[in-house]
């Protein structure tokens, strides 16, 4: 569009240097970061191929300028060699987001290491889903992931977490989540969801399915699919430049034109460094409202879909959270990360498989 003139921001930076974008989607990305904390910047459109002036993008109290040649010796501009404008972009954005919302974005290394750690979620929950089947207790099912999890190398994030004694979470019917395993035993027609989160060198990742004990009846299939077609939902909305609210408004729009309600109390979070990390992200919302997602923000999207109404009750072990009106309630969740462009989930699953491929039991031809 601009094909005569550049657009330049430049932002003062912690080492008191100025960073000029000449791509008008860049430049406007960071602006709207920029106006977002209150720093001070100038942008400016000018002519392409002319220079950026010494005035503005010079030395700054003693230090290198952009234009100036690289310390390194290359015999390039510092610009152009050492301090590449994404590189920089990214710096300003996670000293921001931490000071702003505590909220630790990740480069690309972490964003790997919490990959290799969604990949061994997703294998968790095709490992357990064909051990799934009827009059199997949710003591065995938690005895298998722990197994096969540890035997990846890798440790069960939620066991001893606050005091939560198991390896993995399994609700089943009218919990909405955290069940602990035990000797509740599975009958035809449950529906069951697995919650796994392991920890693979230092590295979370999280992801739950809710599975079909045999086959479902109407009212699972229903919710169970109304569950999953809001994750989807939800996840088509992460793209920079959106917002937290955003995921929340699709997700309860969705929801509540199906007559199911969004549980409230519990929401998506942070993830990779730690188990739990901000941000919040709640699964009802309004659009355009909350934080603003930006390259390199990893956290879960988790609905939690009622059958009936949103109201809940925690029993005494102060984990176990079940729907007061008793109603079926489902729940899938990934790991996604926000990218240039767009998202990538880090706990790849299939969300378009046939609904009935969620039946548990050894895989058909």
């Amino acid at each position: 569009m601009f094909t005569e003139r550049q657009w330049v921001i430049d932002i003062p930076n912690p080492a008191g240097e100025c960073i000029g974008f000449s791509d008008y989607k860049t430049c406007f990305s960071i602006a709207q970061i920029v106006i977002l904390f209150g720093s001070c910047y100038k942008i400016s459109r000018r002519r392409s191929g002319a220079s950026f002036g010494r005035n503005i993008m010079t030395s700054v109290n003693g230090k290198t300028g952009r234009n100036d040649f690289c310390p390194c010796g290359s015999g390039r501009k510092y610009k152009t060699c050492c301090l590449p404008a994404k590189d920089r972009a990214f710096y300003l954005m996670k000293q921001q987001y931490l000071r702003q919302y505590r909220i630790r974005l990740k480069d690309p290394k972490d964003v790997e290491g919490i990959r290799s750690a969604g990949s061994l979620a997703v294998a968790s929950l095709d490992y357990i889903a064909h051990h799934l089947a009827p009059e199997i207790t949710t003591e065995y099912i938690n005895s298998l992931i722990h197994d096969f999890i540890t035997s990846q190398g890798a440790t069960p994030a939620p066991l001893n977490y606050m005091g939560f004694p198991k390896s993995a979470c399994t609700s089943v019917n009218e919990v909405v989540c955290h069940g602990i395993p035990g000797k509740r035993v599975l009958r035809e027609g449950d529906i069951i969801n697995v919650d796994v989160t392991p920890i693979l060198n230092g590295y979370y990742a999280d992801a739950n399915k809710t599975f079909f004990i045999g086959s479902p009846g109407v009212d699972a299939e229903k919710i169970v699919s109304a569950a999953r077609e809001c994750l989807k939902r939800g996840i088509a909305m992460v793209k920079p430049g959106n917002t937290v609210g955003d995921i929340g408004w699709a997700i309860q729009e969705y929801a509540e034109s199906l007559k199911c309600s969004v549980v409230r109390e519990y929401t998506g979070h942070g993830v990779g460094y730690a188990f739990h990390e901000p941000p919040e992200i709640p699964h009802i919302g309004q659009r355009d409202t909350g934080i603003v997602l930006v390259p390199g923000m990893v956290f879960t999207i988790e609905p939690m879909i009622n059958l009936g109404g949103p109201d809940l009750r925690l029993l005494d072990d102060n984990w176990t959270v079940l729907t007061v009106d008793r109603s079926l309630s489902a729940q899938f969740e990934q790991t996604v990360v926000v990218t240039d462009d767009g998202v990538e989930t880090l706990t790849p699953y299939n969300l378009e498989e046939p609904l009935l491929s969620l039946i548990g039991g050894p895989a058909t031809p």
